[in-house]
């Protein structure tokens, strides 16, 4: 299983610096940033699992940043971290939709249990029904490995399957090369790259005629599921 993902802004360099290495030595991929800007726009190209947010950033606060993140996505777990303690502070940051708010100085025991607490919590709501989705005209059972529609019928091995699940959960985001390896087998083995190249392409046959839907191949970093709904 790949390990889960922090998006993490802090512009403490120090405690940045300490609390990422704890985070890391409990098996997190953590992504770090300075500043609400580039928090952002990382956020709008990678998908991640939950987002720890200091509340004094430079260029885009928290609190602004939560609210983008929300415009984004209605589910991943916001907490935030700041030296304010006023009440409204708390409140006003619950209202943007954050799951939890922690007051500096914060024990890394206590940030480590929410981590834990939340993501256990959102893998839950990710139900069965994430299973079953539309493609063009295809539709995708991802449960028993099929793309059909009322004229054809298309088996998949389950790697294939799996691949394809995992680019129409993160569609039109870049997914890395050494995340995709790790979430299908759990390595980034050279060969086990080669078999990656393999299953993608045939997935952009069987999907070579839908309009508006491509796998795009970045060069040295990974791929973009790009899926075009309107």
């Amino acid at each position: 299983m790949a390990p889960y993902k922090i998006l993490y802004a802090e512009d403490d360099e120090t405690l940045a610096f300490l609390t990422q290495d704890n985070l890391e030595q409990q098996q997190y991929a953590v992504t770090h940033c300075n500043n609400g800007n580039s928090c952002l726009e990382i956020f709008r190209k990678e998908s991640f699992d939950i987002c720890i947010l200091d509340i004094m950033l430079p260029k885009m606060d928290g609190f602004e940043l939560a609210t983008e993140i929300r415009k984004l996505n209605s589910d991943v777990p916001i907490i935030f971290l700041s030296a304010k303690t006023l009440k409204e502070d708390r409140i006003k940051g619950l209202r943007l939709g954050a799951d939890d708010y922690l007051v500096k100085p914060f024990s890394i025991e206590e940030l480590l249990l929410k981590i834990e607490i939340f993501l256990k919590r959102s893998q839950k709501n990710k139900t069965e029904d994430n299973t079953f989705y539309t493609i063009g005209k295809y539709n995708f059972d991802a449960k028993n490995y099929l793309i059909f529609n009322e004229t054809e019928k298309i088996s998949l091995t389950q790697r294939e399957s799996d691949l394809l699940k995992l680019f129409l959960d993160n569609k039109n985001k870049v997914l890395k090369r050494e995340e995709i390896l790790k979430a299908l087998w759990g390595t980034d083995d050279y060969f086990m790259g080669r078999s990656l190249d393999v299953f993608i392409s045939r997935l952009r046959k069987i999907l070579i005629n839908e309009k508006g839907i491509s796998i795009e191949n970045l060069h040295g970093i990974g791929f973009k599921f790009q899926l075009n709904e309107t």
